[in-house]
């Protein structure tokens, strides 16, 4: 919460302006195409990063496909994994949710902006439409982002289990998944400090298609936490 309130404070010439920009979008986000959307929600991500001595290292930027409709799956640290991983990510991509989210003021209107699925886990219809519709999203060409842990972990740099059916939309899109390691994203809104604090962000070598066609889903979620947790181990300070 400090932070926050510092972000705001260091940008308080900017925040009347974004806040608005921000808010139109999020109500006429079919007047903007992906692109002009994501290149103002990076805008103000660098604003609020630079105001709240949040420094994002950007790794294996050179893995994420040059050709759209990919997946990322990364761990689950806090509310800030997703603004991390906008700043490092050259991209447009959209998000898979829990509903509770979009109750969080300035992050339901980035998750509208980036026409994101709010899921409902208590209503099983509902989830199993949410997969269908990412599958045909990620077929057109959109990039997505799920949280196989479906929660955040709460022990900072140490993933929680990946659950197999977070995979579903990949193996029936048949897109390249790609394991996103999170380091320290934890800290800038979920401690109570407001020191400068360097997120790291990993973005692992994708997983073909080709290579877990022939995995249950629960071994692909197995195979992804793995290389988080090495990528986690051999990074972490």
């Amino acid at each position: 919460m400090k932070r926050i309130v510092m972000m705001v404070l260091r940008n308080l010439i900017f925040v009347p302006y974004g806040w608005i920009k921000l808010c139109y979008y999020a109500r006429h986000v079919d007047k903007y195409t992906e692109e002009e959307r994501y290149r103002l929600l990076k805008y103000i991500d660098s604003k609020a990063n630079k105001g709240g001595s949040v420094h994002i290292e950007a790794h294996g930027v050179e893995n994420i496909p040059k050709e759209n409709g990919f997946m990322f799956f990364p761990n689950h640290q806090g509310l800030y994994d997703v603004l991390a991983i906008i700043d490092a990510c050259p991209v447009p991509f959209s998000v898979v949710a829990k509903k509770e989210i979009g109750n969080i003021p300035f992050l339901k209107q980035v998750f509208a902006c980036m026409k994101a699925y709010l899921i409902d886990r208590d209503d099983v219809r509902q989830a199993m439409q949410v997969i269908i519709d990412v599958t045909k999203e990620v077929q057109s060409g959109r990039n997505y982002l799920i949280f196989a842990e479906g929660t955040r972990s709460k022990e900072g740099n140490k993933p929680g289990n990946f659950k197999g059916g977070s995979f579903k939309s990949a193996t029936k899109a048949k897109c390249p998944i790609i394991p996103v390691a999170l380091i320290d994203a934890f800290k800038p809104f979920d401690t109570n400090s407001i020191k400068p604090v360097n997120v790291q962000v990993h973005f692992l070598k994708p997983i073909p298609y080709e290579e877990y066609k022939d995995m249950k889903t629960t071994e692909i979620a197995a195979e992804v936490k793995r290389r988080i947790e090495e990528t986690i181990a051999t990074s972490a300070e």
